[in-house]
């Protein structure tokens, strides 16, 4: 139902961009977001979009981090700018009836940030 991609290892100070394909059912229908989750840290929801294109994004990320979505496509974005280690984490594509919660979810894309 979703497919994220996009991860990989970058230097800090770098960019990554994050996609995820989504059925045209969950996309039409679910708000949509990432979190992350890094060894022995709680699970972090980073951004989320609603159906009508309304944003947030967790303190830690805004500013560097932007969602987007592609409604023609069914298409979800995450361009993560100014990439600090503390960015490194598994990266998950959700969808939810609400913003924020993970109704569905993908098996996650590894995104490190070296020093």
């Amino acid at each position: 139902q979703l497919q994220a991609s996009g991860g990989g290892l970058v230097q800090a100070g770098g960019s990554l961009r994050l996609s995820c394909a989504a059925s045209g059912r969950i996309f039409s229908t679910y708000a949509m977001g990432w979190y992350r989750q890094a060894p022995g840290n709680e699970r972090e929801t980073v951004a989320t979009i609603s159906t009508d294109g309304t944003t947030t994004y967790a303190d830690s990320v805004r500013g560097r981090f932007t969602i987007s979505r592609d409604n023609a496509v069914n298409m979800l974005y995450l361009q993560m700018n100014s990439l600090k280690p503390e960015d490194t984490a598994k990266y998950y594509c959700i969808a939810g009836i609400k913003p924020g919660r993970a109704d569905y979810y993908d098996k996650g894309t590894q995104v490190t940030v070296s020093s």
